[in-house]
């Protein structure tokens, strides 16, 4: 007969369901019993948490400066470095008795990166105007199996923190100490040896230093002003020599025309006159070229003074020459003397003359050098300011670092303080048992509608009068319905056997492996932060 009733989509579906619900069935109950079963084998985690108070320095800066630089986080993450560190978490796994099962099967690294995994901490800033301010507290949480486990181990954990946290600023501090000590004591190296040679250089140029100018100067004057004394005394002892000596010529002409008793005659009066005459012209002459100092004029004014005098002695008898012979007698030996001791101070005027002269050339090239020094001085003495700001500098900072940490010691800095200690928590944190039930079902419902429709689509079979119809374009005369024999049935049995089979092992499968896997937990709970 022929099938002439028009089909909705209900009957479609309808139809799909009566020839595929076993497969539907089996792929939906796959899943969704996978699910439950895992949800029912997962292990509760519980996980707690400590607040941990970042406490600002007791003292304030403006008195103290502090030598621990950094910002607060980047501290932080160098404590949590230290304390994640391989050795401390194995320390605590091996106390605390962490992951048993997991430790059988994994290798000591495997476990210490799973109880890393396990460590959260998580910043809480000050709330700003405009952005976000100082980090004021953070909270350090650990989760595990065991509530109360749980809760010793977070509080140890926060107290490795405080612990490590006073260790680190105090080394910081102490080393931050001990490196501008040794900048200190180079520093003082350098700068002792620019004193040194700061002080060779003034004593191998005494005399010729800037500051001693004025000095030079001054003795210089002085030198000069003793040497223009000298000449003089040099011109008065000449000038007294030439008189003596024409003195003592006139005594011994005397005494010549004592001997002979004869009176001066009138030609040694014209000698004398001629050769008054004479001196006269040659002063005339000296004195258009030389000053009234020079020595030959101080010589030739003396002979014409004594030749003036001697012309005005009168020679009237020769009793007045013959008593004159007498002290020209005697005369001779008195003169030597006096010749001699005017010599000895000429030749201690001389050398009087020789010494201010090495004097004034000595100042003189003190004076000439002292530029030349005053440069030299200011370069050694601008390296040695220098080096001596940098040790005052250095002196300075490094007394501020010794107070520091006195200060770290004591302290008085940067701080953490426990706010709220770890509790054992009474609600575990995993998994979310109701969620995995219904992501499960969501996936079974999708998945058996997927495997539905790809076995339709792959299904090349006629199932309706009106699919044969339009693919055939042929009148349908008959349709016969299924016919069911015994080895259907019995080939359906088996095969609902095997589904049940695949069904339970794939539910103790998934319960063998969900028992007990806190990994597997951790990476089912979408929850953690």
């Amino acid at each position: 007969m022929e099938d002439t009733r028009n089909t909705t989509g209900l009957d479609v579906l309808l139809e799909v369901w009566s020839r595929r619900k076993w497969l539907a069935i089996l792929m939906f109950m796959g899943p969704l019993a996978a699910s439950v079963s895992v949800a029912i084998a997962l292990p509760y985690l519980y996980r707690s948490s400590a607040t941990l108070l970042v406490e600002r320095p007791e003292v304030a800066e403006t008195f103290v400066k502090s030598s621990v630089t950094g910002e607060l986080e980047t501290r932080l993450h160098t404590i949590s470095r230290e304390i994640l560190s391989r050795s401390r978490l194995q320390e605590l796994i091996t106390r605390f008795d962490l992951y048993p099962e997991f430790r059988k099967r994994a290798t000591p690294e495997e476990v210490v990166e799973r109880m890393r995994r396990d460590i959260h901490m998580e910043f809480m800033a000050a709330e700003l105007q405009y952005g976000r301010g100082p980090t004021i507290a953070f909270t350090l949480s650990f989760r595990g199996r065991d509530p109360e486990t749980v809760a010793n181990v977070t509080n140890i954990l926060a107290s490795m923190f405080v612990e490590e946290n006073v260790k680190i600023r105090e080394r910081q501090a102490s080393g931050t100490a001990e490196f501008l000590r040794a900048q200190l004591e180079e520093m003082k190296g350098k700068l002792d040896q620019e004193e040194r040679r700061l002080g060779e250089f003034k004593e191998s140029h005494i005399g010729e230093l800037p500051e001693q100018m004025e000095a030079n100067l001054a003795t210089l004057q002085r030198l000069n002003t003793e040497m223009r004394l000298n000449k003089e005394n040099q011109m008065r002892v000449l000038e007294r020599l030439e008189r003596e000596k024409l003195t003592r010529q006139l005594a011994q002409a005397r005494a010549s025309g004592a001997d002979g008793n004869t009176p001066v005659s009138g030609g040694d009066g014209e000698a004398l006159t001629a050769r008054l005459s004479r001196l006269n012209q040659e002063l005339t002459e000296l004195r258009s070229r030389f000053s009234e100092k020079y020595p030959d004029v101080i010589r030739v004014k003396a002979e014409i003074a004594a030749l003036e005098g001697q012309l005005s002695e009168t020679k009237t008898d020769e009793r007045a020459a013959t008593n004159a012979t007498a002290p020209a007698n005697l005369s001779p030996p008195r003169h030597r003397k006096v010749r001699s001791e005017g010599e000895k101070e000429l030749d201690a005027l001389k050398e009087e003359e020789k010494t201010l002269r090495q004097s004034v050339a000595t100042y003189q090239r003190r004076v000439e050098l002292a530029p030349h020094r005053e440069q030299e001085f200011q370069e050694l003495s601008r390296d040695y300011k220098t080096m001596k700001e940098l040790y005052n500098a250095l002196l300075q900072r490094y007394q501020e670092a010794l107070v520091a940490a006195s200060m770290e010691q004591g302290q008085k800095g940067d701080q953490f303080r426990i706010l709220d200690p770890a509790i054992p928590a009474t609600s575990p944190s995993a998994p979310n048992r109701f969620r995995l039930l219904l992501i499960g079902l969501m996936l079974s419902g999708m998945l058996a509608a997927g495997v539905v429709k790809l076995a339709e689509h792959r299904d090349t079979s006629f199932h309706t009068v009106n699919e044969l119809r339009d693919f055939a374009k042929v009148p349908v005369l008959v349709r016969i319905p299924r016919i069911v024999t015994k080895a259907d049935i019995a080939r359906r049995r088996w095969q609902f056997c095997l589904a049940l089979l695949v069904l339970a092992i794939l539910v103790v499968t998934t319960y063998h492996v969900a028992q007990g896997n806190e990994q597997l937990v951790w990476m089912l709970d979408w929850s953690r932060s």
